[in-house]
Parts: C-alpha cells; structure tokens; sequence
C-alpha cells in the first residue's frame, strides 16, 4: 500500500457506518491528592481525598472512540442499568458523536463499570489503586435478549460493518449471550457481504461465520494449542472466517482458508502504554474493510494506528486520519 491508496482509504472514513455491538462500560477515575490524607474519625484508617473524577466510555466504548476520531459515524447497541453511571455512559457517548439509541435501559441491572482509583504524587509516576469492578453476575433476562436481538436486526441496513465486543467474562451475563451469538451468527451467513468482526476476553472460540480478532494468548486458550499458527488456522476453519491474531510488537497474523500472512508491527521509540492497543488496532481493521481495504492493507491500518495510540502515556489513546497519514509516512513505507 502506497500513500496514494491510504489517502483514498481515509477519505471514505466519513462515509462509514458501524455498529458496535456488545459490553459498553463505564470507565471511572478518581484522582487522589495523597497530602490532603485525613484519617478517619470513625475507623481510624487513612481517608484518601477525590480531587477530580474523570469519565470515559470503555470496553466496547473505547472502539467507539477510536472510531470516532478517525471520523467513522458509530451506533451503539448495549445494555445499560437504571443509574447514574448510565446517564455518565450515555453522556460520554454523546460528547463523543457516538448515536445512542441503541442502547437499552434495563431495571435491576448494573451499568458495567471500571472505577480506578489514581494515586497521584509529586515526581514520580501515577499509580493506579485496586481496581472496583461493577458488573452483572445474573443472566441477561430473556425479554432484553430479544430486544437486542430486535434492535440489531432493526439496525443492519443502516451499518457498514459491525463490531462484536464481548467484555463480560462470566458467561451469559454481558450482552453477548449464547442467544445473541446466535442471531449474530445467522444475520451474518445470511449478509456474508458485511463486514462482521468480533473480540471476546473468554469465548472467541465460539463465534461462528464472523471474523475473529483475537491476541495470542486468546487464540492459543480457545483452542487449547500452543503454537500460534496452529491456533490461527483452527479458529478460521471453525469459523469459515479470516482470523486476525494480535501478537503485541510483532503485529498481526492474519489466517484465511486460502492461506496465511505477516503484517510486522510499526516500530516506535520511547516509552509507550499498550493499555487500549487491541481496541484501537480493532477500530483501524473495520474501518479499512468498510473503506474498500484488502485485509492486508486493513491490518496495516490497525497497525498504524496501534503505533500512535501506544504513545499516549497513562490515557487510552486514539488517532486521527491525519495522525495515521504522517505515521505511515514517517514509518518510510512504500
């Protein structure tokens, strides 16, 4: 891929629309003044002092995201609690362009939620506390399943692609159920033009006719193989779709029933943060295969957007199609 044709690419951007399709989170900060300490009158133990709380959409949020600033139109399609950490989700989504309507309130359960405590101290790092985790250990109710499933089929002629982001590890209990999977599935044999592409922390093995997006230790978990290739090659043949396998600094893998290739990572110097890598990477994949891109050239995408996330010390990052266009150029490829 030269320049030429990754111009051509980004100008499509605009043109794009994608359906993400799964866990939206609410990722939570809350900076922490340590000097501002007091202990406290009724325990005795130290008070820790909340200077500041930042909100950010994650999980499926943070594809979103990514996609938005490379000016690609997103719909939403999750499930959110009756709470206060909704209203900020749905805020965050807003602020961001991201079209809401998809989502769906649903009583008695959680908005799934990251809230991180940041320690923060004069001359050295950051250091984030424990993390609190807020998630649904309860099976989705079978009348929001259908909803899902309702609005999904609701949405399809307006999308390019879509994105499936299962973040939930206990089973049943995020958005993508064994029931969804299923209309995912079918709506995707039906529509095998579409672009369809999914990342799931526990059951990447289990989507069938979407194409995967894994990282190793995914890949080589699923399968129970390990050797990389080896794992490649039994998830595409299992889900008669390529397989794109994120390896880190090495880049991607990319496995197709007609065969297999290597698109190395962009190196970079300095110190980076590889928090949000695999969303980002995620976004530039979907994005160049909604656009008219090859996969090849849409891992190359992923990549070069990877590289300048990556960069962005102590945030999720995201990059701009202008961003992506000097990467390239600077990276000195043909």
């Amino acid at each position: 891929m030269d320049s030429g044709r990754l111009q051509d690419l980004l100008n499509h951007f605009p043109g794009v629309t994608v359906l993400i399709v799964g866990d939206f989170f609410l990722d939570k900060y809350l900076d922490i003044d340590p000097r501002l300490s007091e202990p406290s009158l009724e325990t005795g133990l130290e008070t820790y002092q909340v200077t500041n709380v930042r909100r950010y959409p994650g999980a499926a949020g943070t594809v979103a995201n990514n996609l938005r600033a490379l000016d690609v139109n997103v719909i939403a399609l999750g499930v959110v609690g009756e709470d206060g950490e909704g209203d900020d989700l749905r805020r965050g989504l807003d602020r961001i362009g991201v079209e809401g309507d998809g989502l769906i309130c649903a009583p008695g359960r959680f908005t799934p939620t990251y809230l991180k405590p940041m320690f923060r101290q004069e001359n050295t790092p950051t250091r984030e506390l424990n993390r609190l985790d807020t998630k649904n250990r309860t099976p989705l109710p079978v009348e929001i399943e259908t909803q899902v499933i309702t609005r999904l089929h609701g949405l399809f002629a307006r999308v390019s692609g879509i994105v499936i982001v299962d973040q939930v590890s206990e089973p049943n209990c995020g958005v993508i159920t064994d029931r969804v999977r299923l209309a995912l599935s079918e709506l995707a044999r039906a529509n095998s033009a579409t672009i369809m592409l999914a990342d799931s922390r526990q059951r990447i093995g289990e989507f069938r006719d979407v194409m995967l997006k894994p990282n190793s230790r995914e890949a080589m978990r699923a399968t129970g193989l390990t050797d990389l290739a080896a794992a490649g090659r039994e998830l595409c043949r299992r889900a008669h779709r390529p397989v794109i396998v994120t390896h880190g600094d090495r880049g991607m893998y990319l496995f197709e029933l007609e065969g297999e290739q290597h698109i190395p990572a962009i190196p970079v110097a300095g110190p980076v943060d590889i928090v949000g890598a695999g969303d980002s990477a995620m976004a530039g994949l979907v994005a160049g295969l909604c656009a008219g891109g090859t996969l090849a050239e849409s891992a190359l995408m992923g990549n070069l957007i990877a590289s300048v996330t990556i960069q962005q010390l102590g945030v999720t990052g995201t990059a701009t199609r202008a961003q992506v266009l000097a990467r390239f150029e600077e990276a000195g490829l043909p």
